[in-house]
């Protein structure tokens, strides 16, 4: 168990050639999460940053939307996304996510290895 504050949150720059940066927190280490989850974690990305798109191979990965809105993009196509949603992106398939809102978007992503 960790308490918030207690997790270490990571900066990282243009995620996969995505627009300013994303803050990543992760809320399991890798001995919690077992051989089968490669992330659990929870993403937040200012107003104008993104998260580029891209495509997941042998793993699945769900994002789960806490607060903010913005534009998740699924093989090509722009869906609205807002506090609520659930996205899943299939093995083979791509997406991305990005801050069109005027306060942060904050989302749980789990990766699922095949």
């Amino acid at each position: 168990m960790t308490k918030a504050g207690e997790r270490e949150v990571v900066r990282a720059e243009h995620v996969n050639g995505g627009a300013g940066y994303i803050l990543k927190e992760a809320l399991l280490n890798q001995e919690e999460m077992g051989a089968h989850c490669r992330m659990f974690s929870k993403v937040v990305i200012p107003p104008g940053g993104e998260l580029g798109c891209h495509e997941h191979v042998g793993e699945t990965e769900t994002y789960y939307i806490l607060s903010g809105q913005g534009v998740y993009t699924d093989n090509g196509t722009e869906l609205t996304a807002e506090a609520g949603d659930v996205f899943f992106c299939k093995d083979g398939d791509s997406h991305g996510l990005r801050n069109t809102g005027t306060e942060d978007i904050a989302f749980v992503a789990v990766i699922l290895k095949k």
